[in-house]
């Protein structure tokens, strides 16, 4: 099987590390070599987080270059428009409807773009965008809005849907196991 790679991007606070744990957790138990790498940016203030998740039969990097990623899940907007050069050719964008304003927004120096969704469509990339915050609440709480993506995900890849729930009882505390798993399902059948 050859390398495939999936890019999670946001902002600090919005869960990338537990969708890159369920993320390494589902492939390793299929077998397949598995390499995840965070890069965080202000990730305590508030600015940009990846993480590299590579898996295939041997993965010998875990670090994803321009034009290289299968799969782009993106917890914010601007995100998802920053990072969209990542993407290969027929690679999918999945992407949350929530905005954050960067600090250079916050303070006046610019404005949050608009019609992020439309301009990355028109450049022929293939967007799914939802209302994971929505779908969270939904859930319980807005915080679950990470594993409502990763269920959205899980709905596009060939992976029993019981292998995403063994990886998020792995990792996911007790205490917020049903809300993670309420999340995840109504985000895999929307």
């Amino acid at each position: 099987m050859e390398t495939k790679s999936i890019m999670i991007v946001g902002v600090g606070g919005q869960g990338s590390l537990l969708a890159s744990k369920i993320l390494g957790n589902v492939f390793l138990s299929q077998g397949y070599d598995v390499k995840v790498s965070e890069v965080h940016g202000m990730s305590q203030r508030g600015g940009s987080v990846v993480t590299y998740v590579k898996y295939g039969e041997e993965v010998n990097s875990p670090v994803i270059c321009k034009g290289e990623a299968d799969i782009i899940v993106s917890f914010e907007l601007l995100e998802a428009a920053r990072w969209m050069s990542y993407l290969k050719k027929n690679g999918h964008l999945i992407t949350s409807t929530q905005t954050l304003d960067p600090m250079p927004v916050i303070t006046g120096a610019a404005v949050y773009p608009e019609n992020i969704i439309e301009k990355i469509s028109a450049s022929g990339i293939d967007v799914t965008a939802a209302d994971a915050l929505a779908i969270a609440e939904e859930a319980g709480n807005v915080k679950a809005s990470n594993v409502v993506l990763m269920g959205l995900m899980s709905s596009k890849m060939q992976i029993a849907e019981e292998v995403w729930i063994e990886a998020i009882k792995a990792c996911v505390p007790e205490k917020f196991l049903e809300l993670n798993l309420k999340a995840f399902s109504l985000g895999r059948n929307m």
